[in-house]
């Protein structure tokens, strides 16, 4: 009977061994052409635009100083004011001018001996854009007179930059053709149609003016303005099929 009951065992396992194999079947072969590389040629542009700043952000704003918080908080106030008011008599728009530092703080001696004390020091700085860079300089006599004693960070821009944009793009992609031909025709072979872009672009500014003091421009007549040119520029790769 364990005799019996061993063969048939063994039996059943052979059928299932084979019925198994039946059902996977010979595996198929892999062709030559679906380990092929595919045939691209993969190439970058650069394309950049050279123009002049439309326009200018700057940094202005008021220091003042009291014994206490309060007098050097109420002197900063009617400054600052002043400062605000001169702005928009330039013709600077309100949605254009927006407040990006306040600070109140202790003054100390010189001299570490002695930590106490000896008054207070208000700052409020404003950002403003100018949209007319032929005012600039002006604008920057204006607020000196006006009360403003921290003047900096001037930088210039493009106030609608999207039309440069696209034309450094628009040469890029030239560019990026350019060099695929000239490659594939070095290689005997010819272009086919395109199947992967991407791009980066930047806009790189003048280099802006520093902070200013007081005394640098409140004896000009008008404060001197170089703006330079920016440039625009585009970076885009792109991957051609080879026929």
């Amino acid at each position: 009977m364990n005799i019996r009951a061993i063969a048939l065992g063994s039996g059943l396992v052979i059928v299932a061994a084979l019925a198994a194999a039946a059902l996977i079947g010979p595996r198929p072969s892999m062709s030559a052409s679906d380990n092929a590389l595919p045939r691209v040629i993969s190439i970058s542009g650069l394309g950049e635009v050279k123009t002049p700043p439309d326009m200018a952000t700057i940094s202005t704003g008021v220091t003042s100083e009291a014994v206490s918080a309060k007098d050097a908080l109420a002197k900063n106030n009617v400054a600052m004011a002043a400062v605000i008011a001169a702005l928009k008599n330039a013709g600077i728009s309100e949605d254009d001018i927006q407040t990006s530092g306040f600070s109140v703080s202790p003054k100390y001696p010189n001299y570490p001996a002695a930590q106490r004390i000896i008054g207070y020091t208000v700052s409020n700085n404003v950002t403003a854009h100018v949209k007319t860079l032929k005012n600039l300089g002006p604008i920057l006599d204006t607020l000196v007179q006006s009360g403003s004693n921290q003047i900096g960070g001037i930088s210039f821009g493009i106030d609608e930059p999207k039309k440069v944009l696209n034309e450094a793009r628009k040469k890029a992609v030239a560019d990026a053709r350019a060099k695929a031909e000239l490659y594939a025709e070095a290689a005997g072979v010819s272009l086919g149609r395109v199947v992967q872009i991407s791009e980066s672009s930047t806009i790189t500014p003048p280099m802006p003016m520093m902070r200013m003091a007081v005394e640098t421009v409140a004896n000009d007549a008008s404060v001197p303005i170089a703006a330079g040119q920016q440039t625009v520029s585009a970076n885009v790769s792109i991957v051609y099929e080879i026929e």
